[in-house]
């Protein structure tokens, strides 16, 4: 990154989270100088609260190796792992190195590595589309394979269908199903996952940052819904193209059970975006398709590859949430558990 843009040129602010990667986020943030050269703005690394040494080693690194020339780069303390969103809100509220708020936000994951030319598709997308709010890039493995990131909004209709795992159903329902085929030219879409997204500031300002009552998952959804509902686009991009590793941060790949937080986040999307009732009917049709699917597979002697302990733990918790138990409340216990592990 030695070619900084000219200051009247439109500004990024790509922010890396970190959370006990350290390596892998330097690879990323290399990655990140190429695509951000000829781009004004910088690069913001925040530490979500590793304490595992990940905010010295990066420090140290940034330092050594002269990418803090200018305040091109720079690296920040969170101070609290409060989740995904939280992270990123800590990045966007400090804003440029003069204090100054970006004309756009450039979220990439720790484990995502943006083409030399990825970042700026997103830029020049944005800038021609004034309808668009944020676009995001195409997401492949380190072997070339398409990681799907686009998506329909949640609804009942998609808690039945994609509980129920039957091709039927699902031809029935297609405009109601969660993944969306990988585009193969630009389109908008309902949402995008966050691995590689860039926002505009002047949405941000308008609807507001991350909702930081989900600590992970979900936040992405919550966030391209309020764009919406203010009437602007999300539009996927895949001119603009990031190898992406995934699940380094949150061992996702390891899991034997659906984390707690996963729980909270699904019911405060609903709930919070639909009111309860929603959320309730939600559940209740997942449920639904979930019995289905679970007699069909009993019938047929078929594997029914559901996370252990699903659809119990779903009944469970968001009963405990209707009746009982205030959302941010759990979200807040999760963080809790987190941090303590």
């Amino acid at each position: 990154m030695t070619t900084p843009a000219a200051p009247s040129a439109p500004t990024v602010l790509t922010i890396v989270l970190n959370y006990k990667t350290a390596e892998m986020t330097l690879k990323s943030v290399a990655a990140a100088r190429i695509a951000m050269e000829g781009i004004a703005g910088g690069i913001i690394i925040v530490d979500n609260d590793s304490q595992d040494g990940s905010f010295e080693t990066i420090s140290a690194h940034v330092a050594s190796e002269g990418w803090d020339a200018g305040a091109r780069v720079r690296v920040i303390q969170a101070g609290l792992n409060g989740g995904f969103g939280a992270g990123n809100n800590v990045g966007i509220r400090a804003g440029l190195p003069d204090g100054s708020s970006p004309d756009y936000v450039y979220v990439l994951n720790s484990d995502a590595f943006p083409a030399p030319d990825a970042i700026r598709v997103l830029l020049n997308h944005l800038e021609a589309t004034p309808k668009a709010g944020f676009a995001g890039s195409y997401i492949h493995g380190p072997e070339g394979d398409t990681h799907l990131t686009s998506f329909r909004f949640p609804s009942i209709a998609s808690e039945f269908e994609g509980s129920v795992r039957f091709g039927p159903v699902s031809r029935f329902l297609k405009n109601y199903r969660v993944p969306v085929k990988t585009p193969t030219q630009t389109q908008t879409v309902d949402w995008l996952a966050g691995a590689s997204m860039m926002m505009r500031q002047s949405v941000l300002d308008e609807i507001g940052l991350f909702d930081e009552t989900f600590f992970l998952y979900f936040e992405e959804t919550d966030l391209c819904l309020r764009a919406a509902r203010a009437g602007y686009r999300t539009d996927y991009l895949p001119a603009s193209k990031v190898t992406h590793i995934g699940s380094v941060s949150t061992g996702m790949k390891e899991w034997r059970r659906m984390p707690s937080y996963w729980y909270d986040s699904r019911w405060h999307y609903f709930s919070k975006n639909y009111g309860r009732a929603y959320a309730a009917s939600a559940t209740a049709m997942h449920l639904l398709g979930g019995g289905l699917h679970y007699l069909r597979c009993l019938v047929t002697r078929r594997e029914r590859k559901v996370t252990p302990g699903f659809l119990t733990t779903m009944v469970v918790h968001d009963m405990r949430a209707l009746m009982r138990r205030p959302a941010a409340s759990q979200v807040q216990e999760s963080r809790d558990t987190i941090s303590q592990s």
